[in-house]
Parts: structure tokens; sequence; C-alpha cells
């Protein structure tokens, strides 16, 4: 079973899937203003140590306030951006990631992935740049987003790939992409993990989560971790949800219920 892989490390949220981000994280998703600040700086008081963001998203200013507000020292949160669709050239990837460092007021990201990919971009130059970015030190590591398998794959063969972001819940199936990212060590990044709250409500969830003392969008988190490999960035702006989506490291899924829940995707990420 998965959790007895780990049994001499404390399975916590700070630990780290491959020793590289954070098994669990905040994303921001559709969080702005004075609001985005406040549940971040939440987030981190709660134990929180990662943080997702995006060009296209609009907040990283308040992403960067927030962390500063947060009193924590900067190496201590695994940082994430993304670069958006229409700055995917060589020269609009400099150019817009060092106004996202101004905005996110940081010297460096922990992650910078490609956002989504596009039929003009031409992969290896961008990626390409993004390496250029990790050897002079102002991104840590390079990743991926909305990748369909034969995208990841060929991403993975061009350079320090680490992750592709997807949208990964027990409603959809990104089998083939972690079974990549297994094969190659990478891992999976798990966005939109409760399905923009639908998760909370599932009543087949529900009854699995009462034999555990669980809800069901800490069934649905437990779920995905277990599989390996993979770390989840759930959107939650109220404390005591953030919280609720941390309290998933005292209790493991059977091979049963394992197997139960991953007969529930069927749905292709982009649905």
């Amino acid at each position: 079973m998965w959790l007895s892989e780990y049994n001499n490390i404390t399975m916590k949220h700070d630990y780290k899937v491959l020793d590289i981000i954070p098994v669990i994280g905040l994303g921001t998703w559709e969080m702005n203003g004075r609001d985005c600040i406040n549940s971040v700086v939440k987030a981190l008081d709660s134990g929180y140590r990662h943080i997702d963001t995006a060009q296209i998203y609009g907040n990283e200013k308040e992403v960067g306030r927030a962390i500063s507000e947060s009193g924590l020292k900067r190496e201590d949160i695994f940082l994430t951006t993304k670069i958006a669709t229409v700055n995917l050239t060589s020269a609009r990837i400099k150019q817009s990631f060092s106004e996202s460092l101004e905005r996110l007021t940081t010297g460096y990201v922990d992650l910078l992935l490609i956002h989504w990919p596009t039929a003009a971009m031409n992969l290896e130059e961008c990626l390409s740049t993004m390496f250029e970015l990790k050897e002079n030190g102002t991104v840590n590591n390079v990743g991926v987003s909305n990748f369909d398998p034969i995208l990841f794959i060929k991403s993975i063969s061009l350079g320090p790939v680490i992750t592709n972001q997807v949208k990964f819940t027990p409603y959809h199936d990104e089998f083939k992409n972690m079974k990549i990212a297994k094969e190659h060590n990478k891992i999976i990044t798990a966005y939109s993990p409760l399905g923009r709250g639908g998760i909370a409500k599932d009543i087949f969830l529900e009854r699995i989560g009462s034999k555990y003392g669980k809800t069901a969008s800490q069934v649905s988190l437990r779920w995905l971790i277990q599989q390996g490999n993979v770390s989840v960035i759930p959107k939650a702006n109220n404390e005591a949800h953030q919280k609720e989506n941390l309290d998933i490291f005292d209790f493991e899924l059977s091979d049963e219920d394992m197997s139960d829940i991953r007969q529930l995707s069927k749905k292709h990420a982009w649905q």
C-alpha cells in the first residue's frame, strides 16, 4: 500500500512528492483583491507551503502581497506561476515572466509552467527558454499544464520537465498521463481536484468517507495522493475548508475503495 512506503516519513501536508512539490497546495484561480490576500495568508498560517497562481488569474500581485504578509521566509514556500498562451514565444516568455516576478515581489519561482498548449507555439523553443530561466536561477523547476499524453511525452523528451498540471478528480480520466508520470519519475499536479465543489455532495464518496470519519472531499483528495506521484491544489477560500483539505494524512483508503472510486472516472480532463 502507498502509505506504508512512507512510514518512516512524517506524513503531513508539507511532505514533498518526489522531494520536489509539496503534496498539497492552494489553488488561487478566481481569487482576487483583498479576498485573495486573506485566503492565501490564512492558508499559509494553517500550514500550506505550496501556492499556485498564473498570469491569466490576474492575482500574482495579491499572492505576492500575501506571502509578504504571512511573515514566512520565501524559501519555505513553494510558489508556482504559469505562462499565458499569448506569451508563448521566447521573447514574450522572458518579458512576461520578468513582469510576473515583479508582481509577485520575488526573485524566483519554484515552478514555471506552460499554462495551455497551443497549435501556434513552438514547444521546443518555449521549453528551451524556460530551461534558460532555470539555469539563470529565476526558476527552480519547469513544467507543463493541460498537456495530453502525447505532448507530455514530447515535453519530457526535450528536457527536465517535472510535472503536468491537469484537471484530475475521481470523475476524470487522467490515467494515461498518470502512467507516463510514474514511468518517467514525474509528477501529476491535480487542479480542481474537488470538481469546483461538486465532489463534496457526492453520495458515493460520502458513503466511503463515513467508514473513515472523513468527508467526500477528503476521500477525493486522499484517493488522488494515494495514487503516488500526485500533488493536489484544491481551491479553498475559507479557513474551515482549507483545514479540512489538510486533514487527509491520518487514514488510508483500502484497495477496494481505491478501485471502486476509480470506476467514477468517465470524463476526459477538458469535460
